[in-house]
């Protein structure tokens, strides 16, 4: 029998730092309707993501998806670059 994985979380957000070897930061914003009050609230997380091949620059849209850890706080790894900074 094939061993089957689990889905994983996936996430997409802008690259904010990439000043790090092999690991950017990511910031993954969402917008929530307020229950009560019909008011959008803008929630965000800030990730840090394992790049492997430095690819990524600041301001780069990007698709992460969580791994096991990697360090204290790297758990996300950049699956792929869908936007380049302008």
């Amino acid at each position: 029998m094939e061993n089957q994985r689990n889905l994983r979380k996936e996430r997409i957000g802008v690259v904010t730092s990439s000043a790090m070897d092999k690991t950017v930061t990511v910031n993954v914003s969402r917008r929530v309707k307020h229950g009560m009050y019909g008011k959008f609230i803008t929630f965000s997380n800030k990730f840090h993501a394992h790049d492997e091949k430095n690819d990524c620059n600041q301001g780069d849209t990007v698709r992460i998806m969580e791994v096991r850890p990697l360090s204290k706080t790297k758990n996300w790894r950049v699956v792929e670059i869908i936007e380049r900074a302008k």
